[in-house]
């Protein structure tokens, strides 16, 4: 029998519940019991137990008597019997496994807090019951509204109308004890309503909103915990850990329940160890406890004048100190005692492989990269080598030296400007006209060319040049 947020096609994923397709416990309550014993045929001569087990709001159950006979199955919508009127609930579990439930939950068979189911909910009934269903959420803000307005410290958490829509359960948190009666004749007047105050923890509203805890899961307390156990710090203390609030405290703002899982592991292995006042007398002084590591038997003490340095014992070894101390026996000392630190040796494996490396396939790096790399490693080298090709060059540049023509002497420009022998150009700014002919004066005013200072040029190309030079 599947919920209603589930959907009858296995490859839908549900809305509502948190299964992968399909819901196996009937319905998405916190702990709806799975009725194994549903395909099984009943003994001879064994009458069915009359009392079935109705959710409704928040995970909440009770107990009904169906004293008129009816044929129920997980799923089906009762109305059963209110304080005052009557409510609507699904059935969650019947069957044989009620008995199990009954005695979990301390009711006795006959008690008479088990009330009776008047019918199965007909489509006025269910009509009625989902009207007032969305009443709920106006209802809550309203409320506290008027909480605010009366200055009264609670906190209004959740509204629960009843399915005939006679009664509505508000519940709250609050850290000390509140006088809401006239909160009480303010909301019976605003809504017309019988109104019904009832306090919740803050576990069990954590449970009701429900999220995820630090550990990445669910919070338990919204799955599968339903037995919300004291949690006090002495089991972080003998878990050996930092009370740190901000870690051990849970989205309700209490020490989380897991640190109660795990306490009797703890408390069984701490039956060996010595209490954390005993003190080790040595001849260099009393030494205190510091610290232990339960799982791996190792204790840590030091001087209690000298708190530099911590000495790691072995628990056998406090038991011996111990035992001598009782004899009236004095230890020289704990370095006598302290316990080398194991060196752990580094596993190597076996190449199977063939003795391959894992790096074969990859193409092999180019040279250019490693040359690049050494030369911004080493600068001064690159200067070295620059020198060397230029001096390579030099080399083949004079080996390869062809004959310049001289080109025919020219007059300089006129100007103001005087030449190397200190002669003025009388012309002034005017470009002095060059010598034409064979003039044998015509270089006479020009200063000699110094061929060192002269700047070569190459020859022109020209195949007659070799012959005629």
């Amino acid at each position: 029998m599947s919920c209603n947020s589930c959907s009858s096609d296995i490859n839908t994923v549900p809305k509502g519940c948190k299964s992968n397709g399909n819901c196996s416990t009937g319905s998405c309550d916190k702990l709806t019991v799975f009725d194994w014993l549903s395909n099984m045929a009943m003994p001879t001569g064994h009458k069915p137990l009359n009392i079935v087990e109705v959710s409704f709001k928040n995970g909440r159950k009770h107990f009904y008597r169906n004293n008129d006979g009816l044929k129920i199955s997980i799923g089906d919508v009762l109305a059963v019997e209110g304080n005052p009127g009557h409510d609507i609930g699904t059935v969650s579990l019947t069957g044989e496994l009620i008995k199990v439930q009954l005695k979990k939950k301390g009711v006795s068979i006959d008690s008479e807090d088990i009330k009776k189911i008047y019918r199965k909910a007909t489509q006025k009934d269910i009509d009625i019951w989902k009207s007032v269903r969305d009443k709920e959420y106006d209802t809550q803000y309203k409320g506290r509204e008027i909480i605010s307005r009366l200055g009264l410290k609670m906190k209004l958490s959740d509204v629960e109308y009843q399915g005939d829509g006679n009664k509505a359960t508000f519940y709250y948190t609050a850290d000390d004890r509140v006088d809401f009666r006239q909160l009480i004749r303010d909301l019976a007047g605003a809504f017309s309503i019988r109104v019904e105050m009832k306090q919740v923890g803050l576990r069990q509203e954590a449970a009701r909103l429900g999220g995820v805890g630090s550990c990445g899961r669910e919070l338990c307390c919204s799955t599968w915990l339903t037995d919300l156990r004291k949690v006090n710090t002495a089991a972080a203390r003998y878990q050996q850990l930092s009370l740190n609030p901000q870690k051990l405290a849970g989205q309700c703002g209490k020490l989380k329940c897991c640190l109660n899982f795990e306490l009797d592991t703890y408390l069984d292995a701490l039956t060996g160890f010595p209490k954390h006042d005993v003190v080790l007398n040595t001849e260099k002084g009393p030494a205190v406890f510091i610290k232990m590591d339960i799982f791996k038997e190792l204790l840590w003490y030091t001087y209690k004048n000298e708190r530099a340095k911590w000495f790691k014992l072995t628990l056998d070894q406090v038991k011996e100190i111990i035992e001598a101390n009782k004899n009236d026996e004095v230890i020289s000392s704990l370095e006598d005692y302290e316990t080398e630190e194991a060196v752990v040796q580094k596993v190597e494996f076996e190449d199977v492989v063939g003795q391959d490396s894992l790096t074969r396939f990859d193409a092999p790096k180019r040279k250019n990269k490693g040359k690049r790399k050494n030369r911004r490693k080493n600068p001064n080298q690159k200067k070295v080598n620059n020198q060397n090709k230029q001096g390579q060059q030099n080399q083949q540049a004079d080996s390869k030296k062809r004959p310049i023509r001289k080109k025919p002497n020219r007059p300089k420009k006129a100007g103001n400007s005087t030449n190397k022998q200190g002669n003025q150009n009388p012309q002034g700014n005017k470009k002095a006209q060059p010598n034409k002919g064979n003039n044998p004066n015509a270089s006479a005013n020009k200063p000699a060319q110094n061929k060192n200072n002269k700047r070569r040029r190459p020859p022109k190309k020209n195949n007659n040049n070799n012959s005629n030079a």
